[in-house]
């Protein structure tokens, strides 16, 4: 059967490619789920079956963004132990955290993707390592979640075998034993990770961190990955704390003692990396690990600024993550776009650190790198998923910004037209498409009253 044919013309276009071409007015057609043509001017005419024609006048199309680390079961807890560190925090957050259940888990799950869509989001992923015994099949509420949203997604099915007893510190009750991890984690590889270039839903291996996880389900669980071909996950070089506890545990720091578990390489991408000298940000250029970049959550938990042009510059991989939002309350990208680029300009290189176009190749292609995707995602190319979004950029938000790429990462946030994930709407006029907000954020309230309730109860 003949494609049909979506054709978005007379907007600005920032395609993200190699050469960061953009069009000051062109046109994407999509048949089906793919990316057709991208150029200037209009759309090429007598095109056939075509279903839908936009008129983009004052907006700018481009890549979905790409989210590479959150934690969606915080949405639950928001807007507590706000003014603590990042191992006073975990103290603090730990014990509710290990009162989770499925119900709760999928609310959250529901409202962390909407919040993520609705603004812009294509491709989430979720790092969800809290799996206390006898609460349900939490990966598959998560993933029944995504699936509703309609984004593409990949599960990091994280894990702890370290509690307080071990020297951890989550609750020992909240932990899962070695064998039950990796045990778990396999399952969920064989029956939600999907290989096909399209693919909807993948799974990628993730013990939660140094202080949280054994040398043993580190070192296990990088082989698990290898042996089923998905991707590897985990937290690293966050805090100073988090250095001196390898140091004193392991008698190295953490991209010392990641390599020596197997934990470095083209399939690995890790959270933070704020705390990186000159030998580790080498060691992750020299093997292709990948970086999510969290730059609200580094500065929300007082975590320090992560050294992401050093790392672009020795050709690090790196993306941007909203991280949980326990320590990220807005729990969108946009923020991520303009803050990568304010934080980073704090740092050593000033106002040479980044500029608007890298924030957005962060949120975009740099992202599909660290997930693995970038061959099918993270541009607007010819052949490419069709990942797309329109951004309305002609309200009194944006109106004296010339250059729409400045306008969408410095501006306010901008209003989502229409955001389309493989060929199909899922926001039309800042609204989601596929989900109730508003029956979301009545079922997230009332989750999150009643975790307190329980915790409150001990």
């Amino acid at each position: 059967m003949a494609a049909s044919r979506i054709v978005i013309e007379n907007c600005a276009i920032a395609t993200v490619d190699a050469h960061d071409t953009e069009y000051a007015s062109g046109h994407v057609v999509v048949a089906d789920n793919r990316i057709e043509s991208v150029g200037a001017g209009p759309a090429p005419s007598g095109l056939e079956r075509v279903v839908r024609r936009i008129d983009g006048t004052g907006h700018l199309i481009t890549p979905g963004l790409v989210n590479t680390h959150h934690h969606f079961y915080q949405w639950v807890t928001r807007g507590l132990a706000t003014d603590h560190n990042l191992f006073d925090w975990l103290v603090a957050l730990y014990p509710i955290w290990a009162r989770i259940d499925e119900p709760m888990v999928r609310a959250a799950a529901r409202g962390s993707l909407a919040m993520m869509a609705r603004g812009g989001v294509t491709t989430a992923m979720d790092h969800h390592y809290v799996y206390p015994r006898g609460t349900g099949d939490l990966s598959g509420a998560i993933i029944g979640a995504a699936t509703e949203t309609g984004v593409r997604f990949t599960l990091a099915r994280g894990s702890m075998d370290r509690g307080i007893s071990d020297g951890g510190l989550p609750p020992d009750f909240a932990v899962e034993s070695l064998d039950g991890a990796l045990a778990a984690t396999e399952e969920t590889i064989d029956r939600h990770h999907d290989t096909a270039s399209d693919a909807m839903t993948q799974i990628a291996v993730a013990p939660c961190s140094p202080f949280s996880v054994s040398t043993e389900l580190l070192m296990e669980g990088a082989e698990l990955a290898r042996r089923k071909g998905v991707r590897l996950h985990t937290h690293g070089s966050e805090t100073m704390e988090e250095e001196q506890f390898c140091k004193e545990l392991f008698g190295m720091g953490p991209t010392d003692y990641f390599e020596s578990t197997g934990w470095l390489g083209s399939d690995v991408w890790m959270a933070h990396c704020v705390h990186m000298n000159d030998s580790d940000i080498a060691a992750f250029a020299r093997t292709g690990t990948g970086v999510a970049h969290c730059p609200s959550s580094n500065a929300r938990l007082a975590a320090g600024i992560a050294r992401v042009s050093d790392m672009l510059a020795a050709g690090v991989p790196v993306g941007l993550g909203v991280d949980g939002t326990a320590s990220n309350e807005s729990g969108e990208l946009h923020t991520e776009l303009r803050n990568a680029l304010l934080i980073n300009r704090l740092g050593a290189r000033s106002e040479s650190a980044l500029n608007a176009r890298q924030a957005l190749r962060l949120g975009t292609y740099g992202g599909a790198q660290v997930l693995g995707r970038a061959d099918q995602i993270g541009s607007i190319e010819t052949g490419k998923l069709a990942d797309l979004v329109l951004w309305k950029l002609d309200t009194l938000a944006h109106a004296s910004i010339a250059d729409p790429v400045v306008a969408l990462v410095l501006g306010a946030a901008a209003p989502v037209t229409l955001s389309l994930v493989n060929g199909v709407s899922v926001v039309e006029d800042n609204r989601l498409t596929t989900v109730d907000e508003d029956a979301i954020a009545r079922e997230t309230r009332s989750e999150a009253r009643r975790l307190a309730r329980i915790a409150a109860e001990g």
